[in-house]
């Protein structure tokens, strides 16, 4: 699990952004620096399609040639910068092997055809998803399930099986909703990744903070639902939080979370 973006919307430090905390993070650089928020799986299977992928390409030496299946959890342009798709059509780029196969709900479908129109599926095959459908994508069995983000907007979480392995990608998202409680109450996680944009901030509903992600935990835990040995991520976090790597790892570390940084692997 390749962790490529650990921040909210606007990174970390902030983009236009000359608080304290932004200029802190600038000076110490490293796990400090978080653009916009996604992942990649085994090098094929990605989450998210941020307006920093370039940069992680770059940074992270990635072939994004290989990656056969994008899940996209929502449309807010920190998650989703369809014009990117473009990139992949006929004229942008060679040596393409097989069709990019692109999933999310109305609204991705609808940004992702209003970006590159309908050129045809051997280059970006994309396809609507709805809450509780799984997709096999031949290596991994994907679960779309519902959030609890934009009132306006079907956001999806996803459940990922793949080699004995289960994942939950758990961002962007408040409290769960039930319905998503009801059906992970009958798995078992290996890996959880948790939104926390709040940190230790009040709650306020889209995002979770600190205290909602222990509650999380907590639930899973109590429920069952988590293997031996299963590992928590907290993620996607905002400059606003006015905490950097180390305020996170020494809140998190004793209650054996891991906090996300930019690059960061972690094989399950």
């Amino acid at each position: 699990m390749h962790f490529l973006g650990t921040a909210a919307a606007e990174g970390f430090p902030g983009l236009f952004c000359r608080c304290a905390h932004c200029a802190e993070a600038r000076s110490r650089g490293g796990r400090d620096i978080r653009t916009r928020s996604s992942a990649l799986i085994d090098e094929t299977l990605k989450i998210d399609l941020p307006p920093d992928t370039l940069l992680h390409m770059l940074r992270d030496g990635l072939d994004l040639g290989k990656v056969t299946d994008l899940f996209v959890t929502h449309t807010h342009s920190d998650h989703l910068r369809a014009e990117e798709l473009e990139m992949r059509l006929p004229g942008y780029a060679h040596g393409v092997e097989h069709p990019l196969r692109v999933y999310g709900h109305d609204g991705v479908v609808r940004k992702c055809r209003e970006a590159i129109g309908r050129p045809g599926d051997d280059r970006v095959a994309i396809r609507r998803i709805v809450p509780f459908e799984t997709i096999d994508t031949g290596e991994a069995r994907v679960t779309a399930l519902p959030a609890n983000h934009d009132p306006e907007e079907t956001c999806l979480l996803f459940h990922i099986e793949k080699d004995g392995k289960t994942l939950f990608y758990g961002h962007d998202t408040g409290l769960l909703p039930e319905e998503t409680w009801t059906w992970l109450s009958a798995r078992r996680l290996d890996l959880v990744i948790l939104d926390c944009t709040n940190g230790n901030l009040p709650f306020t509903g889209g995002h979770l903070n600190i205290e909602a992600v222990l509650g999380i935990r907590n639930r899973m835990r109590d429920g069952g639902m988590l293997e031996e040995g299963a590992r928590m991520v907290a993620t996607h976090f905002s400059h606003n939080i006015g905490l950097l790597h180390a305020d996170l790892t020494a809140i998190f570390d004793p209650e054996d979370i891991i906090v996300a940084y930019d690059g960061m692997v972690l094989q399950v």
